[in-house]
């Protein structure tokens, strides 16, 4: 194929990849307004499924300091279209991550052709991993780092004369910030390995530059949380346990691709 018709087949790959988060997005929209009242919001309050579960684990170790505080939250809308205008961007948000394993799988099916059946062999099975390690991070993000953000921050005052009171806007686009960042974020093995098969990184490098990645991951943290230690925390330590994930993963990388080159060279 030459160059233009490559263009022309990402074209209609990207075509596909849009449609499908269209036709989610669309069937979202339709039921906006349950999804904002038992998922959007549904952090906001005291009975969320999140504060249940750290709540009854503490009590099962016969403390009650892992029950957080009630939360003291008052949401407001400032603008005259604004909750018409955030039912159409909550609903792209969702449609995209509902939509993720077939937009990726489009992409998958671009790139699909360029490798060996080798590399073809190794890759089995990337679009499932790739939706999995997706599906964990937002998950992650909804039920772990959300969650005890907005806890955090409903809470602090620093004087009781003074309020919280957020607007709708700020506090949908922190949760979908945290929420599709750490989606993205936990994509961090699926790209380790891909550019260990191309050579590009090896374990040993990743191992040397562990500081370097370290302080990267740290700047990271701070771009996708609050500017709090605790919602940093949060998101360092899962982000950091898959740097290391990802070194295993490189290593096993560069382990069979030295396979291959030692079988090559022997034919």
């Amino acid at each position: 194929m030459s160059f233009l018709d490559h263009l022309e087949a990402l074209r209609w790959h990207i075509i596909r990849a849009l449609l499908g988060i269209l036709a989610a997005s669309v069937v979202v929209f339709i039921y906006a307004d349950w999804i904002y009242d038992k998922i959007i919001i549904a952090p906001t309050h005291s009975n969320f499924i999140s504060y249940r579960w750290l709540c009854s684990l503490g009590k099962a170790f016969g403390t009650d300091s892992l029950c957080l505080k009630d939360i003291n939250l008052s949401l407001q809308n400032t603008e005259m279209s604004g909750q018409f205008m955030l039912s159409f961007s909550s609903s792209l948000m969702i449609g995209f991550i509902v939509s993720f394993p077939y937009v990726f799988w489009e992409f998958w099916k671009f790139l699909k052709p360029a490798l060996k059946p080798e590399e073809l062999k190794h890759a089995r099975g990337i679009v499932l991993w790739s939706s999995l390690l997706f599906a964990f991070g937002v998950v992650f993000g909804y039920l772990v780092l959300a969650p005890f953000t907005i806890n955090f921050f409903a809470n602090y005052q620093l004087s009781k004369d003074i309020k919280n009171i957020f607007t709708i806007k700020n506090y949908y686009e922190s949760l979908s910030d945290m929420v599709l960042g750490m989606g993205i974020v936990f994509e961090l093995p699926i790209v380790v390995f891909f550019l260990s098969r191309l050579s590009i990184l090896t374990p040993g490098l990743m191992r040397k530059q562990r500081r370097y990645a370290i302080i990267i991951l740290i700047f990271l943290s701070e771009i996708i949380t609050p500017p709090d230690w605790f919602s940093w925390l949060l998101v360092f330590i899962p982000v950091y346990v898959l740097y290391e994930i990802s070194i295993i993963i490189s290593a096993r990388a560069e382990n069979d691709r030295r396979k291959r080159e030692r079988a090559l060279s022997r034919q």
